[in-house]
């Protein structure tokens, strides 16, 4: 175990492969030629450091045509990296009146909501006792059963996904938990279908609509 976690953390410690790692945060697929165009790489050393990353189960490809996409290998993954990005130290704020970048606002954490707005969504939840934290896990109150049911989440669809139901995600830029898991994928694409969020292009940031700002507080309290 402790040779296997030198090797990975020496294969992620490398600037370029943590690079692609942190470009595949977004949750999106990239080919080679993307990938080294995002982290300012020939596509020979590319080829050299995905080869690296697929050989320790970090990334897996997808052939499309003439085309081979790679992505996370697993959910995990993307877990682990939010995680260590918390590890960054925080920038001094000399102003009581902290402005919130947008990606530390509200972005996404591969397939679920983080940032400000993905913590406080998380602290409501926990609040309205919808979750419940159990040593640091997160679990469906028997209350929480019915509050999911009525806002239209099916959640015995959700315990049939091949991936974790439900867990804590520590948030790297506030430095708690967000929700992630199948249940964290399924509110953020809630949220998207009902208009209350939407996608920047080419950022992991996401907008909070005028709808979205009326509805997140009506359920969760919170104010944007």
């Amino acid at each position: 175990m402790e040779d296997q976690f030198i090797k990975t953390a020496s294969l992620i410690g490398d600037p370029t492969r943590a690079s692609i790692l942190w470009t595949l945060m977004d949750g999106r697929a990239f080919t080679a030629t993307e990938l080294a165009v995002s982290v300012n790489t020939s596509p020979q050393n590319i080829s050299m450091h995905l080869g690296k990353l697929l050989d320790a189960d970090l990334l897996c490809v997808e052939k499309q045509g003439r085309h081979k996409y790679y992505r996370f290998s697993n959910k995990e993954v993307a877990y682990a990296l939010e995680a260590m990005a918390s590890l960054v130290p925080k920038p001094v704020v000399a102003s009581k009146n902290k402005t919130y970048p947008p990606i530390k606002f509200c972005r996404t954490c591969y397939d679920h909501l983080a940032g400000k707005i993905g913590v406080a969504l998380t602290d409501s939840l926990l609040e309205q006792k919808i979750i419940v934290n159990q040593n640091n896990t997160f679990e469906i109150s028997s209350d929480g059963e019915k509050w999911f049911s009525d806002f239209g989440i099916n959640l015995e669809e959700a315990q049939k996904q091949k991936r974790i139901f439900l867990k804590p995600c520590l948030d790297w830029s506030e430095r708690r938990n967000h929700i992630a898991g199948s249940i964290g994928t399924l509110l953020f694409n809630k949220m998207l279908k009902e208009d209350w969020l939407r996608k920047t292009e080419n950022s992991r940031a996401i907008t909070v609509t005028g709808k979205g700002e009326k509805e997140l507080l009506k359920y969760f309290k919170i104010v944007v």
